[in-house]
């Protein structure tokens, strides 16, 4: 049985009760909150993220979190996934929210799918996922294993952070990876036995 601690950060724009119920599953102990010490204490991150880039950013900092995710996160390394939003804000900027900077810890803007492709906007249901490097994710699964996408725009990041990426028309990152940082455009507590087996695999390599 898992013991370690994950928290996922409540900052009022994620799915975070269907995020921590997929952890409990699991068997992993997890809690949802933004309280400074049981950040501090957790072994583990994860930031989900549903809506927009502005109010992620903006709630970010009205909870004062900012802060405490730059020190646990930057200085002392704590492994963080960020789920969907919460893998955009991991980036610089997005288009969607001009002015409105991300958290900066991986080198990448988000921009909007393009409307040139003629593609239904946003990106909504099952879409296969091509593995590029960190394949210990993606353990147990098969070649190009199906997760759940939900979104309108992607991360546009150099090839040297993408760990995976899916085709909607165009190939554009799925998963993100740069050190203890790790992005999933797709949600994993959306993706029945591939999200389950991913979440396990992520925590197995940790050894949460």
């Amino acid at each position: 049985m898992p013991r370690g601690k994950i928290v996922i950060i409540d900052y009022g724009v994620g799915n975070v009760h269907s995020v921590s119920c997929a952890l409990s599953f699991l068997g992993y102990k997890n809690i949802v909150t933004r309280k400074h010490e049981l950040i501090r204490g957790a072994d583990a991150l994860i930031l989900p993220g549903v809506g927009a880039f502005e109010q992620a950013m903006v709630n970010l900092n009205i909870f004062g979190l900012l802060d405490i995710l730059n020190e646990e996160v930057c200085a002392k390394r704590k492994p963080i996934m960020g789920i969907c939003l919460g893998m955009q804000v991991l980036g610089n900027s997005s288009q969607e929210s001009p002015g409105h900077q991300g958290l900066g810890w991986i080198d990448f803007d988000v921009v909007g799918i393009p409307r040139s492709l003629q593609l239904k906007i946003p990106h909504v249901g099952w879409n296969t996922v091509q593995v590029d490097d960190h394949r210990s994710l993606f353990a147990g699964l098969e070649e190009e294993p199906h997760f759940y996408f939900d979104h309108s725009y992607y991360a546009d990041c150099a090839d040297d952070c993408v760990a995976a990426r899916c085709d909607y028309g165009f190939r554009m990152p799925a998963v993100v990876v740069k050190g203890n940082i790790t992005g999933v455009q797709f949600h994993p507590e959306k993706s029945q036995r591939n999200g389950l087996k991913l979440f396990r695999n992520y925590f197995n390599y940790l050894g949460v």
